[in-house]
């Protein structure tokens, strides 16, 4: 009996991750900040599988995690075992301590009603945030709490580190440092992925990085020095000529001037294919050595590709909507987003396919 094919094997529309170019971009951001990375895996793994990518970075050396919910933290345990550190970035809430304390997770503290009841539930070790001007989460330097036991990190966030010249970097970085001096004996982090490349005095004890861990620059544009991990694509199904005076998809989205060739590739929105692509003159996929456009409206399964100018393209060709060939930033801005939403938008129905 022959063995069942994987779900990759079957679907038109494959999300391939390299978990090598995931041990390259975890090495870099060492090197350039000089500080242990602590891996966000928040959102599992901006898309890419969390418990997939938080294995291989284990392997690398990585012993502290960072998400954002106490389902992912759980999910997270169960996949690395009982000797990785986690922490929760949304903290503590009444009805999650239980499972954060049967998890061994980590909350971050962000405001003095958690504190009050990790403390009451005698929770163990948490984590706290510090709001440096962003006003997002965290306690405001001037009430912050003081040292207590169980407390591990110190933590704040930047706001502006894909700005490296935005003076807020600055600003946020010196009152992170005057607060921290409360807590002389508690390692701080203060650097995400931006921050990791904004110089040494940003690192503190240890870095937080993303985005860049996946394949994202930190200045939301493509930088050689990160490797793209995800690749997103997608197999022509079909291709068509289409005359002067004809139209493609829905509410005759394109009308083209001169004869044109279209090819019909099978990922749409469903995929996570964004709909902000429809109209922009600017959404390309790269496709037989070169990009070629995307035109008319992105539709739910499908979108089309005018590949007038690459006119061996055949059903079966693989259109790759981003990785090595086409950026995921430089995606991204087709768009009209960042790298964040563009990754972590690609759907459960695409198989995650692991390579490395």
């Amino acid at each position: 009996m022959s063995a069942s094919p994987a779900l990759y094997d079957l679907a038109p529309a494959v999300l391939t991750v390299d978990l090598d170019a995931l041990a390259r971009n975890y090495h870099t951001l060492a090197a350039v900040s000089g500080r242990p990375v602590h891996p966000v895996v928040k959102a599992d793994s901006y898309g890419l599988g969390a418990a997939a990518c938080a294995r291989r970075l284990i392997a690398e050396g990585a012993r502290t995690f960072f998400v954002a919910r106490a389902a992912e933290g759980v999910a997270l345990r169960s996949a690395l075992g009982p000797e990785a550190i986690i922490y929760v970035l949304d903290g503590c809430h009444g009805d999650v301590i239980a499972d954060l304390k049967a998890a061994d997770l980590r909350p971050v503290v962000n405001q003095p009603g958690q504190l009050q009841a990790w403390t009451a539930a005698n929770g163990g070790a948490w984590g706290l945030q510090i709001d440096t001007g962003m006003n997002r989460l965290g306690f405001r330097p001037e009430n912050a709490p003081d040292p207590s036991e169980g407390l591990t990190l110190v933590m704040s966030h930047l706001a502006c580190a894909d700005e490296p010249q935005s003076p807020m970097n600055r600003r946020q970085r010196d009152t992170f440092a005057g607060i921290a001096d409360r807590y002389p004996d508690t390692p701080k982090s203060f650097a995400n992925s931006g921050g990791c490349f904004l110089g040494d005095d940003f690192g503190f004890d240890a870095v937080r990085p993303g985005v860049c861990l996946y394949g994202g620059g930190p200045e939301g544009r493509p930088d050689p020095r990160i490797a793209a991990v995800a690749t997103f694509s997608a197999e022509v199904v079909q291709v068509r000529d289409v005359p002067v005076g004809e139209t493609v998809g829905y509410s005759c989205g394109f009308k083209p001037d001169r004869p044109t060739r279209i090819a019909t590739v099978a990922a749409g929105y469903a995929d996570g294919v964004l709909r902000s692509y429809t109209g922009r003159g600017s959404g390309q996929v790269w496709l037989n050595d070169g990009l070629r456009p995307i035109v008319g409206r992105v539709s739910m399964d499908v979108i089309a590709v005018d590949v007038t100018d690459a006119p061996d393209t055949a059903v079966g060709d693989r259109a790759e909507l981003f990785g090595a060939n086409r950026p995921l930033d430089d995606a991204a801005t087709a768009a009209g987003t960042i790298s964040y939403e563009l990754i972590t938008s690609i759907t459960p129905r695409v198989p995650r396919r692991y390579l490395g």
